[in-house]
């Protein structure tokens, strides 16, 4: 009896999955603002998948590796001094693994991949614009609703004040989040501006270029109402996207975010092979160096261009009596010694913040560098493991994107969007930690499984090939 039941379940579960892709975007539509009614749905659609697909999950050497991390984890959590804190700072890191692991199932084409940055690039323009009413007009807000369904806090003048942080819980946060978008939505507004200029750029001749276009993956379908190149809409909408995502990434005041968002343009201009906007873009990121960083005859030259927001901040003038508790250099030197102290098992997850503060006497959650952070609290086995998961997944994602026969034309630049926002994502934790804000946690595990599933499925595609042949 109970065994029917089950099966009447999951044949239920397994013929609601070709909609759970649907159920995926509007939890991600939602997401910012309701993180939680985001992240269950986003939990029933993996639910379906893995019901849908576990045999195909349990075949791949990836998700092997992910197990075999997890396992790692727990026993590191099981060696802790505070086995209880540990064990509670899994809950940061195994619950992505297997949305990660459920979406790189769900995720196989470039249509997703291109529907998922839309969303993420339309979800973003309220949290831009409460933003920029937080730090230009004051605005705040407390709104609560059963807690945790709807939990809306925007802090006057920003957090720290100044800062723009909108509902996220710092302005870093808040940077890194936009950092990820924003890369996102440049190369949505490259593809539209390639669309609307007639032409790729890549030689294509206008035959090619209409059949291409009349097939296009960003054509709206039955299942997907995305907008239509046709239209000039979509491309006047990711102007504006861009331009405002990019002026609120400026006020969040975040040297990481800024960095990372010019690499990005950078990468976009060397890829598309723009040689004169990456020498433009190198003359002002040089002016500002220089204005931040030359010696003083020199530096005051490039001041007088320069804004002092920009080169006070990068030197930290702006911030002049910060104390060395707080500086990255000393948090970075106190991880490293810890992991040393304990290399194979760490001190335990969600310990650096006890220690450190034991040692200085200031409360600090993180020492702003995942990497080593990871190697303290849990041990070099299972961050030299995590890191080369991650490596294989950036590794094998260029390697495809170097493949013209797997990938067309015109599915290259979004590919690229997302390896470079993988990208981002791994320099952002070189100087922070985005493991503690869910929404940002979901959202960088999410790009991770979209180059993993379209890898995933080229692969498989590949075996088939070479096994027929």
């Amino acid at each position: 009896m109970l065994g029917a039941s089950l099966n009447k379940v999951s044949n239920y579960f397994k013929s609601r999955w070709r909609s759970s892709w649907n159920y995926s975007l509007w939890a991600l539509l939602i997401f910012p603002l309701s993180p939680f009614l985001g992240a269950v749905t986003i939990g029933f659609v993996s639910l379906i998948t893995w019901l849908k697909q576990s045999r195909k999950i349990n075949r791949r050497p990836l998700n092997w590796g992910f197990a075999l991390l997890s396992l790692l984890l727990i026993v590191s959590a099981g060696f802790a001094d505070d086995k209880t804190a540990a064990f509670l700072g899994l809950f940061n890191l195994l619950p992505f693994f297997l949305l990660f692991v459920a979406h790189s199932a769900l995720i196989q084409t470039f249509v997703q991949l291109r529907q998922m940055s839309w969303v993420f690039v339309i979800g973003s323009i309220p949290v831009v614009v409460l933003g920029l009413g937080q730090l230009f007009l004051g605005w705040s807000l407390k709104l609560e609703i059963l807690w945790v369904v709807l939990n809306w806090t925007i802090a006057p003048g920003g957090n720290p004040p100044g800062r723009i942080a909108s509902f996220f819980l710092h302005a870093n946060t808040f940077a890194a989040y936009l950092t990820i978008v924003f890369i996102l939505s440049l190369g949505l507004w490259l593809e539209q501006w390639a669309w609307g200029m007639g032409h790729w750029g890549w030689g294509i001749e206008k035959k090619q270029r209409r059949d291409l276009f009349n097939n296009s993956p960003s054509s709206p379908t039955s299942h997907s109402p995305l907008p239509t190149p046709h239209s000039p809409f979509p491309f006047i909408f990711l102007t504006v996207a861009v331009i405002t995502n990019f002026i609120t990434l400026i006020f969040t005041n975040s040297r990481n975010g800024w960095t990372i968002a010019i690499f990005a343009c950078l990468a976009y201009a060397l890829y598309l092979g723009w040689r004169i906007l990456v020498g433009g873009v190198a003359a002002i990121v040089s002016s500002v160096l220089l204005a931040a960083f030359a010696p003083s005859p020199v530096a005051q030259i490039f001041r007088r261009i320069v804004p002092a927001f920009f080169w006070a901040r990068l030197n930290d003038d702006m911030y002049p009596d910060r104390p060395v508790a707080l500086m990255r250099k000393t948090q970075w030197e106190f991880a490293w010694s810890l992991a040393k102290e304990h290399p194979w098992t760490g001190w335990g997850l969600r310990s650096f913040s006890g220690l450190y503060k034991a040692q200085t006497q200031i409360p600090l959650g993180h020492p702003h560098n995942l990497f080593l952070m990871l190697s303290a609290e849990t041990g070099f086995p299972s961050t030299f493991l995590f890191c080369a998961l991650l490596g294989w997944i950036l590794i094998t994602g260029i390697q495809l994107l170097r493949k013209p026969k797997y990938i067309k034309t015109e599915d290259r630049l979004i590919y690229f969007s997302y390896l470079l926002a993988f990208v981002g994502w791994v320099l952002l934790n070189t100087v922070d930690v985005t493991l503690f804000d869910f929404r940002l946690n979901v959202i960088s595990w999410l790009v991770l499984a979209a180059i993993c599933g379209v890898l995933h499925r080229y692969n498989e595609q590949d075996r088939f090939t070479s096994g027929s042949n």
